[in-house]
């Protein structure tokens, strides 16, 4: 498990790019809410990177 503490800061910055762009994409103007929505998008994927590249370090190897 001590390999894939390196993993943690993705989990961190995808989470907190789901926290701003969530009430960002209701709260700006349309054409600024559409990368508040992709924020949230890259967030998600960057968590579910994070989470899977912690539990298995070397996935893509």
């Amino acid at each position: 498990m001590h390999a894939g503490m390196k993993y943690i800061p993705l989990i961190v910055a995808g989470l907190a790019a789901v926290c701003w762009g969530l009430p960002a994409a209701h709260r700006l103007r349309p054409p600024l809410d559409i990368a508040a929505a992709l924020a949230v998008l890259a967030g998600v994927v960057v968590t579910v990177l994070g989470v899977l590249l912690v539990a298995i370090p070397h996935f893509f190897r």
